[in-house]
């Protein structure tokens, strides 16, 4: 007996019904896949040619189908420059069609759908979510952080027909921006982890921050719920949105005695933690396998999701032992140092003041080998606005948590100014200039992390960090 043949993500024709757009040649019989990026496509894929702020995806619609693209969706003003004999869907407007077909994927979808933004800790929620979730049936969730414009319809329009559970990240670092695509995923279960100064910038304050994230309210689904974090100053705020809203049902996570989902106890270890908590009135034990208080406290709100949604409590909680950090987010590098082994924690994705603190904390609870030292890399924190330089300074009390700072960027001059002398590494204009003074400082035993904003570099840091300290011991040069 053969086993039957999955459906296909697409048909050609739907995808034409979906856009209002035209078919051209001859695309393949089914589509499997979603791509914006020639480079990664597979067979048999559907090529988004979508204009970007540096790149236009019609100059690479030969490379695309090259690669065995199915079909390649085109605007009708560059039909003249497509190569000959390529299948096509022409369009008016690319980014709008990917946007129609995630709408469409989504309308034909039976899955129960949960949607995640937060301040902080959204990717790393997403992730157990699908874990979570994943354990109890076909669940599909954003890839990397596409959280965006474009990232949230790309997501959905590869939502398979198949899935019994779908999760989207949803980003913004503007008022306006989780509006649209909230309606696009249309939530069961609205999850907001923490409402922080973050792209304080572009607020007034972080109240308004807050009215940001409850755009996200807006989205869910008739007789749908709400996840707040009960122990952020803002859960009345964004209860109050949440009830505008419609949604009656809401569901407070975290330590407070008023919290539905309630943290009754906790063994924080330097590889994970196990977890005790009460979710919505039953009790629940379970590991984490990602170190940190701030990632218990995301689980209770993954918890919470898995009980709205209707999956099993318990096989979300096996799963979560195995939760792993994504990439720049707390993965764990051995680095061949002088004197023994070192240990790098990457976590250089991204910084505000709220992950700052949680970094710095899984820093001090991180062992160190014989005469090791806990050492904090630290780059600028970007998009603070004026109050940029008291939020570095603070970073004081937390950074404690390191035997030696190593500072970069004209903003984390403050805090290397507020540190006491003893606890001084080095501080430099910028990442590249500070990498050899780590290098020149690592030695076996120690634990560093690495942790800035995106626009400090601090990844190419990190990464350069484990490339002088490789497996065979020998520090590169340079």
């Amino acid at each position: 007996m053969t086993a039957p043949i999955p459906a296909p993500l697409w048909t050609p024709a739907e995808l034409a019904a979906a856009t209002g757009g035209e078919l051209i040649g001859t695309p393949a019989a089914s589509i499997g896949g979603v791509s914006i990026d020639s480079r990664t496509l597979q067979p048999g894929d559907v090529f988004f040619a979508i204009t970007g702020e540096r790149t236009d995806g019609h100059d690479y619609v030969a490379a695309a189908a090259s690669r065995g693209a199915g079909l390649s969706v085109v605007a009708r003003a560059r039909l003249p420059d497509m190569p000959e004999g390529a299948p096509l869907l022409v369009v008016e407007d690319v980014l709008a069609a990917l946007e129609a077909a995630g709408r469409a994927a989504r309308a034909r979808s039976d899955a129960r759908i949960v949607a995640v933004t937060g301040s902080v800790g959204k990717t790393t929620t997403k992730e157990a979510l699908l874990l979570a979730l994943g354990a109890d049936g076909p669940t599909h969730a954003s890839a990397a952080s596409f959280n965006n414009h474009w990232g949230v319809p790309l997501s959905l329009a590869r939502l398979p027909r198949t899935a019994r559970y779908g999760v989207f990240e949803l980003g913004m670092n503007h008022p306006d921006e989780i509006r649209p695509l909230t309606k696009m995923v249309r939530p069961h279960v609205a999850i907001i982890t923490t409402v922080e100064p973050v792209h304080i910038a572009q607020f007034p304050n972080v109240e308004a921050i807050a009215d940001a994230k409850a755009e996200i309210f807006e989205g869910v689904e008739p007789g749908g719920a709400a996840v707040l974090n009960r122990d952020n100053p803002h859960f009345e705020r964004l209860a109050a949105s949440a009830r505008a809203a419609g949604i009656e049902t809401i569901v407070g996570f975290g330590e407070s005695p008023k919290a539905e989902v309630r943290l009754l106890s906790v063994a924080l270890q330097s590889q994970g933690s196990a977890v005790t908590a009460d979710v919505l009135g039953e009790t629940v034990s379970y590991k984490v396998g990602l170190p940190g208080r701030h990632i218990v406290q995301n689980t209770l709100a993954v918890m919470a999701a898995t009980r709205l949604a209707g999956a099993d409590l318990a096989l979300a909680g096996l799963a979560l032992a195995s939760l792993g950090p994504p990439p720049g987010r707390g993965v764990r590098t051995p680095l061949a140092a002088k004197g023994g082994e070192a240990l790098l924690i990457d976590e250089s994705y991204n910084a505000n003041p709220a992950s700052m603190r949680a970094a710095l904390a899984v820093l001090g609870q991180t062992p160190v080998g014989a005469r090791g030292r806990r050492i904090a890399v630290l780059g600028d924190m970007l998009e603070l606005g004026e109050t940029g330089e008291s939020l570095h300074r603070d970073l004081a009390a937390p950074a404690e948590a390191a035997d030696l700072v190593f500072c970069a960027g004209p903003l984390m001059r403050a805090l290397w100014d507020a540190l006491p002398a003893s606890r001084r590494g080095a501080w430099a204009p910028n990442a590249a200039e500070l990498l050899p003074l780590v290098a020149g400082a690592v030695r076996g035993g120690d634990v560093l992390i690495v942790k800035g904003s995106n626009g400090s570099r601090m990844g190419p840091l990190a990464r350069g960090l484990a490339e002088r300290f490789r497996a065979d011991g020998v520090p590169a040069e340079g």
